[in-house]
């Protein structure tokens, strides 16, 4: 489980919705042409996602909203922007709902065991999700849960979840887990 990786932020080749009023795909003509627009963008959300898998553990401390603030100054300051208030504000609605809201779910999520098992931990949403295989058997005991304790305690997330066990809830392959 120390191998962490995530999926790229949108599958290859089909590139995230246009913004309205933005240029889109340029007119197919030997095949999948993408415009330099759609291109830019790509590239820009692979680098950013790549950014945050790499360095949302130096954020301390993790899986709380004060870590995914300061992933966005560091890449704000990283980009040339200053450090004034207004600057970052500029740099946040530069990045704009869609790529931010992508960004923030790569940021407080993690991929184990090729992909096998899903943790989706955002502070904002009031609960942990832990979904995959790992989760479909099981007669619904404690002792079932042995391996989501696991989990959470290799992500550094046991602190910051309600601890009884009761007011954990399995849900179709997966288990949902409030945060304190």
């Amino acid at each position: 489980m120390d191998h962490l990786r995530s999926a790229p932020p949108h599958p290859v080749g089909k590139p995230p919705a246009e913004s309205p009023g933005q240029p889109g795909p340029a007119a197919p003509s030997d095949g999948p042409l993408l415009s330099h627009d759609t291109l830019r963008s790509n590239l820009a959300d692979f680098a950013l996602g790549e950014l945050a898998r790499q360095h949302r553990s130096s954020f301390a401390p993790l899986w709380t909203i004060e870590s995914w603030a300061k992933l966005l100054i560091w890449l704000a300051l990283n980009s040339g922007c200053p450090g004034d208030t207004p600057s970052l504000e500029a740099f946040a609605a530069c990045l704009g709902p869609e790529r931010s809201g992508r960004l923030r779910r790569l940021f407080f999520s993690r991929e184990f065991e090729a992909g096998a098992l899903r943790l989706q931990a955002d502070p904002a949403e009031g609960q942990v999700l832990l979904e995959g295989a790992l989760f479909t058997a099981g007669d619904g005991s404690e002792s079932d849960l042995e391996p989501v304790a696991a989990v959470l305690d290799a992500v550094g997330l046991t602190a910051l979840v309600v601890p009884d066990r009761q007011r954990w809830q399995r849900r179709d392959g997966g288990v949902v887990i409030p945060f304190r």
